[in-house]
């Protein structure tokens, strides 16, 4: 996807906020000792941790990127990709799959003009896929952030996605999951 003059400076508006907090790191001759938790504050500040980054960390503390890129992507909790603001997860284990979770997934990527492991242009949604949600007596399954949606049928995906499109993300921590039949709330 390609990038905005908007996104290019928000960007580097953010790799100035970066540099501001590693310039008030104490002085030391191993900047390894930083690294974890400089790699935290980088994905809070950008969603991710971009190349361009790795890069400026590298060179403030003089640790190689193969070892700043070893450790974030160890690491499960780090991303190297933006994520979306609004996640769609869609079972594909085999309940769902024979219960018509097929057919959801194409109308969601549909829906969305995306496919399966990319976000939309607006950074709104992204789709991924799941081996199994847990609910295999209510398939088919889809997830939206901590919502689970069960029984899903094509028709109902519209309605539900325009219910995030009109809502901002919260933070997981403040939004605990709801477990709803799809479409009845």
């Amino acid at each position: 996807m390609p990038h905005t003059q908007t996104q290019k400076d928000d960007l580097a508006g953010t790799l100035k906020k970066l540099e501001s907090f590693l310039g008030k790191l104490p002085d030391s001759e191993d900047g390894q000792g930083f690294l974890m938790a400089v790699l935290h504050h980088t994905q809070e500040l950008f969603g991710y941790i971009p190349r361009q980054a790795v890069e400026l960390i590298s060179e403030k503390l003089s640790v190689p990127t193969a070892h700043i890129y070893g450790m974030a992507t160890f690491y499960n909790f780090f991303t190297l990709t933006p994520k979306a603001k609004h996640q769609v997860v869609l079972c594909k284990g085999t309940a769902c799959y024979v219960s018509g979770g097929a057919r959801v997934l194409e109308r969601v990527k549909r829906e969305l003009g995306i496919d399966v492991d990319e976000v939309t242009p607006d950074g709104l949604f992204g789709i991924s896929i799941t081996r199994c949600l847990g609910c295999c007596g209510l398939s088919p399954v889809m997830q939206v952030d901590t919502d689970i949606y069960v029984r899903m049928v094509p028709e109902k995906v519209p309605a539900i996605l325009e219910k995030y499109r009109k809502q901002p993300p919260a933070p997981s921590a403040a939004r605990p999951g709801t477990f709803e039949r799809a479409g009845l709330r």
